[in-house]
């Protein structure tokens, strides 16, 4: 029987500032992505959907990066889910939650909607002109 695999890789934006909680001997920086994905829907108009991930990121890793982990931050975040089981104070029943525990994190730069140099996506602004082509009107490559 083949072992499984637990792994969460997840693009987003950070939907509040991180919050840190400590408890007896180690640090915990608590943060929400929303990941969000577009489609078409039956009547070809473009939707929007944002799924929000829950994570968890433990340590002097937590720590150092408290300052980048702000809302609006674009993120990747690798880790494995962890389900845990907790009683509301209300006594209203046993709740369960769902949360990656972050093993990586990536600042990509920028907010949703920003580029920056250091987002990604390639390119370093260069035009066709760079590269030797030239439109002189004539449609035949060669």
């Amino acid at each position: 029987m083949a072992d499984g695999l637990n792994r969460v890789m997840a693009i987003g934006n950070l939907g509040a500032d991180a919050e840190m909680v400590s408890t007896n001997s180690y640090s915990v920086r608590k943060f929400r992505i929303g990941c969000s994905e577009s489609y078409l829907d039956r009547n070809k108009q473009r939707q929007e959907r944002t799924e929000w991930v829950s994570c968890v990121l433990w340590g002097k890793r937590g720590e150092a990066l408290c300052q980048y982990l702000n809302k609006g931050t674009r993120v990747y975040v690798e880790g494995s889910l962890r389900t845990s089981s907790y009683e509301p104070k209300d006594g209203s029943g046993k709740r369960y939650k769902t949360e990656v525990v972050v093993s990586n994190v990536i600042l990509l730069g920028g907010k949703r909607g920003e580029r920056s140099e250091s987002s990604g996506g390639g390119g370093g602004g260069y035009s066709d002109e760079d590269y030797g082509a030239k439109d002189d009107g004539d449609d035949v490559p060669f």
